[in-house]
């Protein structure tokens, strides 16, 4: 079995994920949810990004039977005391397909306004969750610390990506080419560090 099944329909984030597995694991197949049954995926309703990654990967491997990833993120802003964090895709309460991410940034500089530049310090989280048929469950996690920008830079990336910029870097993370944001960013620590559970499980 060389397949395995990324439970998201976030089209940039299947981008980004694959990009990453693929090299690390040569071989592998790997399928959106746009590439299996269709299902009902589950209410995000854990208080951790463990919780709710956990919850979206079984509910996957249920529904298809095939080794199932999934992730489950956010910001983490210190001078919100955390949050957005595990609300981070619904902070303002604006679906995506409403434009979420516009509306999601908006409210984040505003309620940043008055913040001086030395206490936007923030951190972008990730819990990547691998269940496998066979009863197996592991989650690892990956941190890219920064700070928030006082106003949206670059194109790439998706979500905060334009109002976020990496410790030791100028730019923001949507200007960053992607091999770069890969390397540093929370996704691409956590994934690789699940990529061995990974290559064990398909071998």
């Amino acid at each position: 079995m060389t397949r395995v099944v990324l439970a998201s329909n976030n089209a940039k984030k299947l981008t980004e994920l694959r990009r990453i597995l693929e090299p690390l694991i040569p071989g592998i197949e790997v399928l959106g949810l746009a590439d299996v049954t269709p299902y009902d995926e589950p209410a995000e309703t854990e208080q951790t990004f463990e919780g709710n990654a956990l919850l979206k990967a079984r509910a996957c491997l249920e529904v298809t039977g095939l080794p199932s990833l999934a992730d489950d993120s956010g910001l983490c802003v210190d001078e919100l005391n955390g949050m957005p964090g595990v609300l981070s895709a619904r902070w303002s309460g604006v679906s995506k397909s409403d434009g979420g991410d516009a509306a999601n940034n908006a409210l984040l500089l505003s309620q940043l306004g008055d913040v001086p530049d030395e206490r936007r310090t923030a951190q972008f989280r990730c819990a990547m969750a691998f269940c496998t048929p066979d009863g197996n469950e592991i989650v690892e996690l990956g941190e890219m610390p920064g700070r928030i920008l006082r106003a949206e830079q670059g194109e790439g990336g998706f979500g905060y990506d334009p109002l976020f910029a990496a410790d030791g870097y100028d730019v923001s993370t949507a200007e960053l080419p992607a091999g770069e944001k890969d390397r540093i960013s929370h996704r691409g620590k956590a994934l690789t560090a699940i990529a061995p559970a990974v290559a064990a499980a398909l071998s």
